[in-house]
């Protein structure tokens, strides 16, 4: 059996004393002037311990506020973790001889007369490769694209230095690998945007919409903030009033060259109601050809609204709600393409309008969607934009089979 050890008395005071005694010592501290903050035989109190606040959250990382890359393991800690680092230094020392050879030999092929352009494509996308695995396994590399150091950017944008192949490549695969694109799929196929509007849609670009935030929703108008611009979640609903201005348009591009785009604003077809026929077509709400887009355009992209003006989403009272879709489509070339007045928006045929300027969905673009349901703000659009009467609608009376019998006299 054990025997517990029973303390004694005097062995408390001992303990008690020894403390105070730690506690005027530690009191007695030489100021920086070098004086004492207390004379030795002056007695002192037990001071409580004061505890740190816990810090909560990882502190922020962005150009306003960088943070240099360090290594988690100072060099001569752990033998093969700098090993590793040798190795991946001298692996980019190689690839990048290789890179310096190629650029090279595709200079040399361009010089030529008639020079083989399958042969300089092949070299081209072999060079775009190389470049991105010489530099894609350095720890800094990753970490700085990951957190963002590398242009000025909004604080929301996962930022890199898209001048670089290998940051263009792991924002991709950041973009196409961590939920961003599988959600924008989910919902336009959840939605019906595919096939109601185009029967596939085969993105290649980030494309982001920002709207004005919601300020207050009392009463029976919201007020909207004209200064802060809010991120819009793929097929979320909003309000008319937030979409009364044309939105601002990021986008994240994944190639070094200049490409020009065709940006399309449509309200579906089974949404915006044909009173004439008694059913339904798509309305052309914005048009914007020949945008000039690479991985270093600016962003929000300038100058959307010179071509087709932007006309605010009105979806009409007793509808159902409307899904609004925005189109990035890729041009082979620059398109001459009328303005399309006010009056004639409606009946915009999509994939006509695609064929006719040879707009091909197949080799990539951006898109987004979202959804508005009528409000108080949309008559304001009817009278001030539109210039029409606001047309209210409901749902079609329901046949009476047996009206024709009704008031005759069924037992005679």
């Amino acid at each position: 059996m054990l025997a517990l050890r029973r303390v004694q008395p005097w062995a408390l005071g001992f303990a008690q004393r020894s403390a105070t005694k730690q506690v005027a010592l530690a009191s007695t501290a030489v100021d920086t002037d070098g004086s004492h903050s207390q004379s030795s035989d002056e007695p002192v109190a037990p001071q409580k311990h004061q505890s740190r606040a816990i810090r909560t959250r990882r502190p922020r990382i962005s150009l306003q506020h960088p943070r240099e890359w360090n290594r988690p393991l100072a060099f001569g800690v752990l033998p093969a973790f700098d090993e590793a680092l040798k190795v991946i230094k001298e692996d980019s020392m190689a690839l990048k001889d290789e890179v310096t050879a190629l650029e090279g030999a595709i200079a040399r092929e361009k010089e030529t007369p008639q020079h083989d352009q399958h042969a300089l494509r092949v070299m081209e996308d072999k060079l775009r490769i190389l470049e991105v695995q010489s530099e894609i396994n350095f720890p800094q590399v990753r970490w700085k694209c990951a957190n963002g150091m590398g242009k000025q950017v909004p604080d929301w944008t996962p930022s890199a230095d898209m001048s670089k192949a290998v940051d263009r490549h792991l924002l991709e695969q950041r973009w196409r690998k961590e939920g961003a694109l599988d959600l924008l799929m989910e919902r336009i196929h959840q939605m019906k945007v595919v096939p109601d509007v185009l029967p596939d849609i085969h993105p290649s670009l980030d494309l982001r919409v920002n709207f004005p935030k919601i300020k207050s929703n009392a009463g029976l108008q919201a007020t909207v903030s004209k200064t802060v611009y809010e991120y819009v979640e793929p097929g979320v609903f909003l309000l008319p009033e937030q979409t009364v201005e044309p939105p601002k348009i990021y986008t994240t591009v994944f190639h070094p060259e200049e490409r020009l785009y065709t940006l399309l604003m449509i309200d579906p077809v089974t949404d915006f109601p044909d009173e004439t026929n008694k059913t339904f077509q798509t309305y052309l709400h914005w048009l914007q050809p020949n945008i000039p887009l690479s991985s270093v355009s600016p962003s929000p992209v300038p100058n959307l609204n010179t071509h087709t003006a932007y006309i605010p989403p009105h979806p009409q009272r007793g509808t159902n709600y409307h899904r609004y879709t925005i189109l990035l489509l890729p041009q082979h070339s620059r398109l001459s393409i009328h303005m399309v007045a006010k009056d004639k928006r409606t009946c915009f045929d999509v994939r006509a309008f695609m064929e006719k300027h040879g707009l091909d969905k197949n080799v990539g673009g951006g898109v987004h969607m979202w959804r508005e349901v009528w409000s108080e703000g949309v008559p304001a659009v009817y009278k001030e934009i539109l210039k029409t009467a606001e047309p209210k609608f409901g749902r079609m009376p329901k046949a009476d089979r047996y009206g024709d019998f009704r008031g005759k006299k069924r037992y005679v």
